[in-house]
């Protein structure tokens, strides 16, 4: 099953009222932060809150992530204690840096008997994170990993590359780490656009994101859901046109047929393939559009 993944919203645990706000945002997952966003002399009070947040319910179809503290903090062992018992859909690892980092998460998990239903994501923050991603990816049936969040500020930090428009010299790393998720099935977010009074900036960065093979973004202002929905939805013309490929290849004189043309246009199977998962998405994201 397909599950939209356009835009998922960072909110921080310590602030109630965003907890609240976050069930009616058009956000496709929110992700309830104790990490970047929490001070320390807050954090316990934040991880009670997104508990009793959790419990209310009422984030309809929104994917409910908790993205707990990097496990050389203090906290993080009570963060999945909490976020085990909580049951959100999955846990956000920062920092994540070698398979034995994403084992560690999934024994704790197992410890606690938390449900199999709780996904592990991780983000790839480190140098050793991206030039492992592979590795990473191999792993993902043993430690519960469900996804990639590429987080390129953490990553121009502790490398010294610098943020550019059009994130250039990131570029290979960036494909290196799709790469890696798509070899192994997973999921791959790209990570925040800090300018968030940028409009054109942001929405030239979503652009690039969803065309490098991104499944979607995560954002850190409510303002820049609406255009990352958009960008990263398929357009209609080119769901048509899909449904147009399906229906070429569907005709009896097309069914053993590696290539057919259609309009002019030599269209192989691979394209079928690809008019698939098109379809499949664009109907995934009417099912969860509000009436």
């Amino acid at each position: 099953m397909i599950r939209p993944r356009r835009s998922l919203l960072f909110m921080p645990g310590s602030n109630a009222r965003a907890l609240e706000k976050a069930r009616n945002l058009p956000a496709d997952g929110i992700i309830l932060d104790l990490e970047d966003s929490v001070a320390p002399d807050a954090k316990a009070m934040a991880r009670e809150q997104i508990a009793q947040a959790i419990a209310k319910g009422g984030f309809g179809r929104r994917e409910v992530l908790i993205r707990i503290n990097a496990l050389d903090s203090p906290w993080w062992i009570d963060d999945v204690v909490m976020a085990g018992r909580a049951r959100p859909d999955g846990i956000l690892v920062p920092k994540i840096s070698s398979v034995g980092d994403l084992g560690t998460v999934a024994d704790r998990l197992s410890d606690i008997d938390a449900d199999v239903s709780i996904r592990v994501w991780a983000m790839i923050e480190t140098a050793r994170a991206v030039l492992h991603a592979e590795e990473l990816a191999a792993a993902s049936r043993d430690v519960r990993l469900a996804g990639f969040v590429f987080g390129p500020n953490d990553i121009s930090r502790e490398t010294r590359i610098r943020m550019r428009p059009g994130r250039a010299a990131m570029i290979p790393m960036i494909t290196h780490c799709i790469l890696a998720a798509r070899l192994h099935g997973l999921e791959i977010l790209d990570g925040p656009y800090s300018d968030f009074s940028n409009v054109d900036g942001f929405g030239q960065e979503c652009t690039q994101a969803r065309d490098l093979g991104f499944d979607g973004k995560t954002l850190i202002h409510p303002g820049q859901i609406e255009a990352c929905n958009a960008i990263f939805t398929p357009p209609a013309e080119e769901v048509a046109r899909a449904r147009e490929i399906i229906a070429a290849f569907e005709r009896p004189e097309n069914a053993a047929r590696g290539a057919i043309s259609l309009d002019g246009q030599m269209v192989e199977r691979l394209h079928a393939d690809m008019a698939r998962r098109t379809i499949a998405i664009a109907d995934a994201i009417a099912a969860t559009a509000p009436p």
